[in-house]
């Protein structure tokens, strides 16, 4: 009476890697992401124009605030020769040495703060998942920087 029928699944491991993308079998076995859902020319097409969509704007904003950034400088450089500003270089000269300080108390340990460990983690597994929409930004970031 107390026949039991044992069924067993058997997983062929060979066909399973056969149907599994090669940037996943490289980088981790739960590496899913949405851009896999896209061929690899797809990926590179869409990490590229936001790339270069990002390098441009980037660039061109970087142009902008270097220009106000020196243009101010420049302002209040103009503005202290002529009196309109005095400068309590001490006081200046204090909050510096104070700044130093806290610098070197913070950067005293080798380790990094667990908040920020834990940042560079979840930047890793990101591009770990997403290696060539990654790669595709990347080069497109160079081309619109350039252009």
């Amino acid at each position: 009476a107390g026949a039991k029928d044992d069924t067993f699944n058997v997983l062929d491991l060979a066909e399973y890697t056969k149907n599994r993308p090669w940037w996943r079998k490289m980088f981790a076995p739960s590496s899913g992401s949405s851009a896999e859902k896209y061929n690899v020319a797809t990926q590179l097409v869409i990490g590229g124009v936001t790339g270069w969509c990002t390098g441009f704007l980037f660039q061109k904003v970087g142009k902008l605030a270097a220009t106000a950034v020196g243009g101010g400088f420049f302002l209040l450089q103009i503005a202290n020769h002529t009196g309109y500003i005095k400068v309590d270089w001490n006081l200046i000269q204090r909050d510096m040495n104070k700044a130093k300080q806290q610098l070197k108390f913070h950067t005293s340990g080798d380790k990094m703060p667990p908040e920020v460990k834990s940042k560079v983690d979840e930047v890793v597994i990101f591009l770990k998942k997403n290696a060539i929409l990654t790669g595709g930004f990347a080069g497109g970031f160079m081309f619109g920087m350039a252009s």
